[in-house]
C-alpha cells in the first residue's frame, strides 16, 4: 500500500494490478487470466458503488419489473444454486451471482424513500451438482461431462469444486442480466443437508444478529478506503435493513420449497 493507492501482485499468475483513485492497471499475461482481469475491473465497480455510499453484502440476486431480492448464506449453503432455481421462472432478471451492495433510502431525487441494491456484472460460476439438478443450465455440459458427473454419489458431488461458467442468456433465454432494483426484501440461508423439513419464517434482523455475518463482506485487498472511512459494524446492516422483509431459510435444504418461499417476496 501506499499514500495515494494499493498494488497487488497475484504469485501464481505473476499479474500485477495497480490503482489509485485515478489509475486502475492491469500488467501481464491479461489474455490468459481474463478471469482474474474481470474481477479487477468488478472491484473498480464495487469500489465506486462503495464509495457512494453502498454497503457491501456477500449475497446473489434476482429482480422483477425493477424490484429485486438478496440472497444470502454462510458458505456452501447455496445461494447461487437457489438463484438459479428463481431463474426458472421466466418472470425474472439476473441481479448479481456472489456480491451486491444496498444503498440506504435516499431523501431526495428519483430514488427517494427507496432502498435500491446493485449487482455486479460477472456471469455464475457454479458447481456441477447445480447444472445437475437444473434443467436450464443443461448447456453449460458437454454430452462426456454431464455421464462423468452424473455418476458421482450424492456425498461426492455436494463436496466437489470444480467451477463452470453460467451464462444467463445462453442457459435463460430472453432473460436479462440487470444490475440495479429497488430491494423488495432479502433471504438468509441458515438450512443444512440434515436439518429435516424446511422452515421459510420471516425474521427480525436487529433480534437475529447472528445470522447477519452470512450477509455481511469485507471488500478486500482490491478496495482503496476512503479517507476517514471505518469497517461497517453490524449495525450499520441493522440501520440498513430496517423495515425491509427478510426471511430466514431454516431447516433442511430444499431449494424447490425454497424457491416458493423467497419468490413471495416479489409479489409472486
Amino acid at each position: 500500500s501506499f499514500i495515494d493507492g494499493r498494488m497487488v501482485r497475484k504469485r501464481l499468475t505473476t499479474m500485477l494490478f495497480c490503482f489509485t483513485e485515478t489509475t486502475h492497471l492491469a500488467i501481464g499475461p491479461c489474455l490468459d487470466n481474463d478471469n482474474q482481469v474481470v474481477n479487477f475491473i468488478n472491484s473498480r465497480y464495487i469500489q465506486w458503488l462503495l464509495h457512494r455510499g453502498g454497503l457491501l453484502c456477500h449475497a446473489a440476486g434476482v429482480s422483477r419489473n425493477g424490484r429485486g431480492i438478496g440472497l444470502a448464506g454462510f458458505s456452501g449453503m447455496g445461494k447461487s444454486t437457489l438463484a438459479l432455481r428463481l431463474m426458472n421462472d421466466r418472470r425474472l432478471d439476473f441481479l448479481s451471482n456472489d456480491r451486491v451492495m444496498i444503498h440506504a433510502r435516499a431523501q431526495s431525487g428519483v430514488d427517494a424513500g427507496r432502498i435500491i441494491v446493485e449487482g455486479v456484472p460477472k456471469h455464475p460460476r457454479i458447481n456441477p451438482g447445480t447444472i445437475l439438478y437444473n434443467a436450464a443450465l443443461g448447456p453449460i455440459f458437454d454430452i462426456e461431462q454431464r455421464r462423468h458427473f452424473a455418476a458421482l454419489d450424492m456425498e461426492d458431488l455436494w463436496a466437489l469444486e470444480h467451477k463452470f461458467d453460467g451464462l444467463i442468456r445462453t442457459c435463460f433465454p430472453g432473460q436479462r442480466f440487470l444490475l440495479r432494483a429497488e430491494l423488495a426484501g432479502v433471504v438468509l440461508l441458515n438450512w443444512t443437508r440434515e436439518g429435516g423439513p424446511v422452515r421459510p419464517a420471516r425474521i427480525d434482523v436487529d433480534q437475529r444478529r447472528d445470522l447477519l455475518p452470512a450477509l455481511m463482506k469485507a471488500p478486500g485487498v482490491f478496495y482503496q478506503p476512503g479517507a476517514d472511512e471505518t469497517v461497517p459494524e453490524v449495525q450499520a446492516y441493522v440501520d440498513l435493513l430496517a423495515g425491509v422483509p427478510v426471511l430466514e431459510l431454516a431447516g433442511g435444504i430444499d431449494f424447490d420449497r425454497g424457491r416458493h418461499a423467497a419468490i413471495e417476496l416479489l409479489g409472486l
